[in-house]
């Protein structure tokens, strides 16, 4: 993921996710998840633009392990972003937010597995 300022996007993410960094230099960083999971975090600089709606990635979108997870990343995201918004769609609990560089970030629960999605989200569509 390319980002304008590394260091608050691994804070963040590393926060968030609650991933470890296990390198960090001064343009770039790799935080590793449960499982092998990775996350990239390349510095492009403050003049950088994500501009909705272009190729690339538009949001990301997690599902938490238990409600009380889901609880603590809504919080990680209300600590860096006003624009927070929660709530449940057939049968699972969706918390919107925004990243350091206002990419939208979603965490759900419980996932697929547990509570089968049987559409596309309608928000979706929206950006």
């Amino acid at each position: 993921m390319f980002v304008a300022e590394l260091d608050r996007s691994v804070a963040f993410y590393r926060e968030f996710l609650r991933w470890d960094v296990t390198i960090h230099d001064e343009s770039a960083a790799l935080l590793v998840g449960p499982d092998g999971y990775q996350l990239y975090l390349r510095s492009m600089g403050e003049r950088a633009e994500h501009p909705l709606g272009n190729i690339g990635i538009q949001y990301l979108i997690w599902t938490a392990r238990d409600e009380a997870e889901l609880d603590r990343c809504e919080h990680a995201l209300r600590k860096h972003s006003s624009r927070v918004s929660r709530r449940t769609v057939e049968g699972f609990t969706l918390v919107e937010g925004h990243g350091p560089d206002d990419v939208p970030v979603i965490v759900t629960y419980p996932g697929p597995a547990q509570a089968p999605r049987h559409e596309i989200l309608q928000r979706i569509y929206q950006w």
